[in-house]
């Protein structure tokens, strides 16, 4: 399954920045006849407006409370492309006497995105098909110590992801994204190459335009896709088996 970008409409969450106004200004770019531009702050989108003008819909959203999600869904009801991509990301131990941070990775990464598809892709099948896009990390895949809860939720999403795709995806294209390090201000105290938001964003769009199920925008992410891939076409297979011994 393939989704075209051009004359869509679009919703992306945590869009004020980083990876997710990249993507704002990429479908824009690219023909989206609209993108609702979600974030807590819509202050920062002053800009996108000026821009690309009244195809640009600046939205307050806190994607952890279900009533806001639920407004913008109202106000949304023409939306074909979701692109779950707000997120948050703490360097929380496991066994911090203080895991407050850690819960709300959670609420963010994990139940944020939960909120946003139990709304959104009925929308999305009513207005006759498109595409969600769920952003991971290679921490989807992987725990990468300095980041152990931050992992937790995003293997979450992954799973989030995978189970869509097996419930919905004959009428949506379900999309997993799975960046290494880029630099935005999530990934500012990490010291190594960084991909650009630019950069990641046009692959995640390429993908999505080429019927690409799971997407590594990056050179890190890339050398991860072989590996992956023989991993979940023998978990699809397994999977596929079992499901039917259900009848």
């Amino acid at each position: 399954m393939k989704t075209s970008i051009e004359g869509k409409v679009a919703l992306v969450t945590g869009s004020n920045r980083g990876i997710g106004r990249a993507l704002v200004e990429e479908l824009l770019e690219r023909g989206a006849s609209k993108v609702y531009a979600t974030a807590r702050n819509t202050d920062s989108s002053a800009g996108l407006v000026e821009t690309f003008g009244d195809r640009v819909v600046p939205l307050a959203l806190d994607v952890t409370q279900v009533d806001q999600v639920a407004a913008v869904a109202q106000t949304g009801g023409d939306t074909q492309i979701l692109i779950n991509n707000a997120g948050l990301a703490s360097q929380t131990d496991l066994f911090a006497e203080e895991f407050s941070a850690a819960r709300q990775e959670m609420e963010v990464n994990y139940w944020g995105p939960v909120n946003m598809v139990r709304a959104f892709v009925p929308i999305i099948e009513a207005n006759g098909g498109g595409a969600l896009i769920n952003l991971g990390s290679l921490a989807s895949l992987v725990n990468f110590p300095p980041f152990p809860t931050y992992s937790d939720s995003k293997a979450a999403v992954h799973s989030l992801t995978q189970g869509i795709r097996l419930t919905r995806g004959g009428s949506i294209q379900v999309v997993g994204v799975y960046p290494g390090p880029v630099d935005t201000d999530m990934a500012k105290t990490l010291e190594m190459d960084k991909a650009t938001t630019q950069s990641v964003a046009t692959a995640i769009l390429n993908g999505l335009e080429a019927g690409e199920t799971d997407i590594f925008p990056d050179p890190v992410a890339e050398g991860f896709v072989g590996p992956y891939e023989a991993g979940a076409k023998t978990l699809e297979n397994n999977t596929a088996e079992m499901l039917a011994s259900f009848g």
